[in-house]
């Protein structure tokens, strides 16, 4: 498997189970600090290499009516005073091949979105920029299908590449995860990301509806999907999720992710003494 190392973060075969965290879109720059600042604390409490996540925009939103973020300009901005003050790598979405130079001068990672996950232009040019690339799996892939991204990537001489696992599609609105699409990514020669908060969303009801999500899950998914040997978790979190702009019936609060963190690192190591 290849590693990737990103900023003082090294994501592979072998390595401490990493963290990739963070509100699911900008919002004031407050909130923003507020979390790196959390979790440059569970860094040093805990010992858990950290990536800062954050979109700048959010594309897929369900109506044209909701907060979007803050956009290309101001969110790098964002990201960039969250690098600087909190020295946290940082990740966010692109969405459009016009985005990519400008962002990679900013982010430590692009990530791909799932609906993405099969734009040619938007991995060549995600790749040509150099940057460590996480391409999360679409809902409507099998894992072994993201060999097409991956593919497209390495064409480019990028294969700093991760591929995220956030569930497939089980009818209209619900997700399931297959917790044997972690090792048949891996089965790639990539470092598996295990996202465990989007998995729990219920599309098509508003985020803002508490029937939009089932967070009461989530630890549930978390220790699976590091018992199935993730090299790293995804978990959106906030400081109040109900009042977040996107996402708010789906995001980790704050107050509850040390204990969540605390217990994926402790089934992270049984499964790495025994790889």
């Amino acid at each position: 498997m290849q590693d990737v190392r990103i900023d003082n973060v090294v994501i592979g075969h072998g390595h401490p189970l990493a963290l990739i965290a963070g509100p699911c879109v900008l919002e004031e720059e407050t909130t923003a600090f507020e979390v790196a600042k959390y979790l440059v604390s569970l860094r040093e409490k805990l010992g858990i290499p950290i990536i800062f996540k954050a979109s700048y925009e959010k594309d897929n939103r369900g109506s044209e009516k909701n907060y979007i973020g803050p956009g290309l300009v101001d969110g790098l901005k964002a990201l960039r005073n969250v690098k600087q003050e909190f020295g946290l790598p940082v990740l966010s979405d692109v969405h459009r091949t016009t985005d990519v130079d400008v962002a990679a001068e900013t982010l430590d990672v692009l990530q791909i979105p799932a609906y993405l996950c099969q734009q040619t232009s938007l991995l060549l040019k995600a790749g040509a920029a150099g940057k460590p690339v996480n391409v999360k799996k679409g809902q409507f892939l099998s894992p072994e299908g993201m060999s097409s991204a991956t593919g497209k990537i390495l064409s480019t001489g990028n294969n700093r590449i991760l591929l995220t696992e956030r569930g497939s599609c089980f009818g209209y609105n619900n997700l399931v995860s297959d917790m044997c699409a972690i090792p048949t990514m891996q089965a790639l020669g990539f470092p598996v990301v295990f996202d465990a908060t989007h998995i729990i969303r219920i599309y098509g009801v508003p985020s803002k509806d508490p029937r939009g999500g089932k967070p009461e899950y989530v630890p549930h998914l978390v220790r699976a999907g590091v018992a199935a040997g993730s090299d790293a978790l995804f978990i959106e979190c906030h400081p109040s999720p109900p009042e977040a702009k996107c996402d708010a019936a789906s995001m980790v609060p704050l107050a509850k992710m040390e204990g969540l963190v605390r217990q994926a690192m402790e089934i992270a190591a049984i499964v790495r003494k025994w790889e």
